[in-house]
């Protein structure tokens, strides 16, 4: 199992991805393009790629910032995704998925930074990938847009400053607009690179002593458990 990493800030770590991926010795490849690394030539050399979140949008051009190329980017996914591999893409990457399949991203109804519940839609409850998510769970988030939708998507989770935190765009497509790969330490990152002066202004964005002091371990092993049920059900389909 080959697993390639788009990362467009040093901040926004893979975090429990990365960590899932060295525990089971797969092959890990990486496009830190904050780094000025290339994005892939080509999709055959990895099975799963893995799009994490950032500070752009899917707007954002490269005169903005030189280091991100969106539709440079919305092509690769295009291509993986025609090609039948596994795509996750994480709060910014999850909205380039939408894009690449021809969904424009929107803005969320709030901003969300911190630990909050997700509800599972009736899709989501009977979805074999997350049937062990239960109907409510308790993941990160750090926020303010949310993912297109396709004709054919299936919206799985919702939150109550969000009503699309996790999209399945098809059995080997997925969007996550919410963080369940942070840890304390990924948290750190972000704290240092985000304004939360205005915390108290918004329902859904905690303090930073808040942020650091949540344990985000179940919502790690929710994820990894999705991850293998995920890897498994490909796998199996091949």
């Amino acid at each position: 199992m080959h697993i390639h990493f788009i990362i467009h800030e040093h901040f926004e770590a893979p975090g429990a991805y990365e960590f899932w991926a060295e525990s089971h010795g797969y092959i890990i490849s990486y496009s830190r393009v904050y780094e000025g690394e290339q994005l892939p030539q080509t999709v055959e050399d990895f099975d799963l790629l893995i799009v994490m979140g950032g500070p752009q949008a899917p707007s954002t051009t490269i005169q903005q910032c030189p280091h991100f190329d969106s539709k440079g980017e919305q092509a690769v996914i295009s291509k993986a995704i025609e090609s039948g591999k596994m795509v996750i893409g994480i709060c910014l990457g999850s909205q380039l998925i939408g894009e690449a399949l021809g969904a424009h991203y929107d803005h969320s109804s709030e901003r969300e930074i911190g630990k909050f519940p997700i509800t599972l839609t009736a899709d989501g409850l009977i979805h074999p990938l997350f049937s062990h998510f239960g109907e409510v769970l308790e993941v990160g988030h750090w926020h303010n847009d949310m993912p297109g939708l396709t004709p054919e998507c299936a919206i799985i989770a919702y939150s109550e400053g969000c009503p699309r935190q996790i999209v399945a765009y098809s059995d080997r497509v997925f969007g996550f607009q919410c963080h369940m790969e942070l840890t304390k330490e990924v948290v750190a990152l972000l704290i240092e690179n985000e304004d939360l002066s205005n915390a108290a202004e918004y329902r859904f964005v905690d303090e930073p002593e808040v942020l650091l002091g949540h344990d985000y371990d179940e919502m790690n092993q929710k994820l990894y458990e999705f991850l293998d049920k995920l890897v498994e059900e490909c796998q199996s389909n091949e």
